[in-house]
């Protein structure tokens, strides 16, 4: 049986972005965009739940601060109490988290899209996703990037403008380009 190239994206597998059923994802969540983002007078309330039409999960108390971008939405979970401030971009091909009472800063890049790094595959135009998960109680200074695949720890800090490469534990502070953790105190 033929896999669609959206089972694929889901899977975390190698996957054709072109695909008409992706293109007609990626107009709508456009569209959702143009609303959201057109939305920033709006009380909290209401813009959570345009938040709730397009995001898989969003926790209560939650916001989102527009201009906000995102591939799809329906990848993106967010928990209870957490808070995106402005201009936060999340390429969500697969799943994101993010965890309860997460504080993320402006112009923060979410980025679970990712690319083959062997030339010749990389030519195809093909492309796969890898999941970001982000703890409970985490705080993201504005402008950090967090790569495809990291997975961020409970009550973790990231310092701004950091390039996270690599996993961060639990209660880690890790800044620098790339991240560094330093032991939890």
């Amino acid at each position: 049986m033929l896999r669609s190239e959206k089972t694929k994206m889901l899977a975390g597998e190698l996957y054709d972005a072109g695909d008409a059923e992706l293109q007609a994802d990626l107009a709508a969540t456009r569209a959702w965009m143009v609303r959201y983002n057109a939305a920033l007078a709006m009380p909290t309330a209401e813009r959570r739940a345009l938040l709730a039409e397009r995001l898989r999960a969003v926790g209560a108390s939650s916001t989102i601060r527009p201009p906000f971008h995102c591939d799809y939405g329906f990848n993106i979970s967010i928990g209870e109490g957490v808070f995106l401030n402005f201009n936060c971009v999340i390429l969500d091909v697969v799943e994101v988290t993010i965890g309860d009472r997460t504080q993320i800063g402006p112009g923060v890049q979410i980025l679970a899209a990712d690319h083959p790094r062997d030339p010749e595959t990389r030519a195809t135009g093909l492309e796969f996703g890898r999941p970001v998960r982000i703890g409970r109680n985490c705080w993201i200074g504005a402008g950090a990037i967090i790569l495809p695949g990291v997975s961020i720890g409970d009550d973790a800090l990231i310092g701004a403008g950091s390039v996270v490469t690599r996993d961060v534990p639990a209660g880690a502070t890790a800044f620098g380009n790339p991240a560094r953790p330093r032991p939890a105190r």
